[in-house]
């Protein structure tokens, strides 16, 4: 009882069938090939132009607290 035989699988088969059409499910089924073909496509490139884009760093730069510039510049100095 707890596992479904073959019969149910097809009575589930027959129901879709019926509320959806076998038009309406080869497209979705058609959709659904298109949509894995396209990620194993993107999957297979080596170098994504989006990744690159984003990967870039920026320009300027970030200038670090006060209280830290400072306690960095004083170990520098009692090391000299």
């Amino acid at each position: 009882m707890g596992s479904f035989s073959i019969w149910h699988w097809m009575v589930v088969l027959l129901v879709v069938l019926l509320l959806f059409g076998t038009g309406k499910v080869s497209t979705l089924m058609g959709d659904f090939a298109k949509g894995i073909k396209s990620f194993k496509k993107n999957m297979a490139d080596d170098t994504d132009a989006s990744m690159e884009a984003s990967a870039e760093k920026p320009t300027g730069s970030i200038a670090a607290p006060d209280g830290a510039a400072s306690s960095t510049q004083s170990r520098t100095t009692q090391k000299a």
